[in-house]
């Protein structure tokens, strides 16, 4: 497939073909970060102009009428994915950072990855009560992380509207992890 149909009406909806051609953009990588884990690696998508376009594309139109007022992206990869999608949802970007990465006043929350833990920050003023909130990261694997940017948006008095990734690794339960959220993903493994 090399012009995929536009997703203006697709509310992220992908046919088979449209699957697999962005699958084909995917890399896997066995035994990285550490033996017995098999990375999805997305940089050959994000390389490719036309599937990167695209997978924004298709991701904005599923939240272009959610009154979405602003994106929360996950570090690192989620600024990649949540900055053009604020961009087209005309909103701001909020970015989530690890400990002593934000110069000004922070919230923070622990998390649990697949391999160990870690400290997730946001800025106190990122977001206002009551605001829509759309949270973006390239992968759901075990939902720690996502969870923890959740926290952090609802302490802040926010509503988290969807959590959109690029993939999710289905076998590893993130889904589960995020009761009551809306989780949408637009490949999954």
């Amino acid at each position: 497939m090399s012009n995929p149909t536009s997703p203006s009406q697709s509310q992220g909806i992908l046919t088979a073909d449209q699957t697999a051609w962005l699958k084909r953009y995917v890399r896997s990588i066995p035994d990285y970060p550490q033996p017995g884990i098999l990375f999805r690696d997305i940089t050959p998508l994000l390389q490719h102009a036309p599937t990167l376009r695209f997978a924004i594309d298709v991701m904005a139109s599923r939240y272009r009428h959610m009154g979405i007022e602003a994106v929360v992206g996950i570090e690192s990869r989620g600024f990649i994915l949540g900055t053009p999608l604020a961009y087209i949802l005309g909103t701001g970007f909020v970015p989530v950072r690890k400990k002593g990465k934000l110069p000004g006043t922070t919230i923070t929350v622990e998390y649990d990855l697949e391999y160990g833990s870690n400290v997730l920050e946001m800025h106190t003023d990122a977001l206002q009560p009551s605001q829509r909130v759309l949270v973006v990261d390239d992968l759901l694997a075990t939902g720690g992380t996502t969870a923890g940017t959740v926290k952090l948006v609802q302490r802040l008095g926010a509503e988290v509207i969807s959590l959109a990734f690029l993939i999710e690794l289905n076998m590893l339960g993130g889904r589960e992890r995020l009761p009551g959220q809306d989780v949408f993903a637009l490949l999954s493994y």
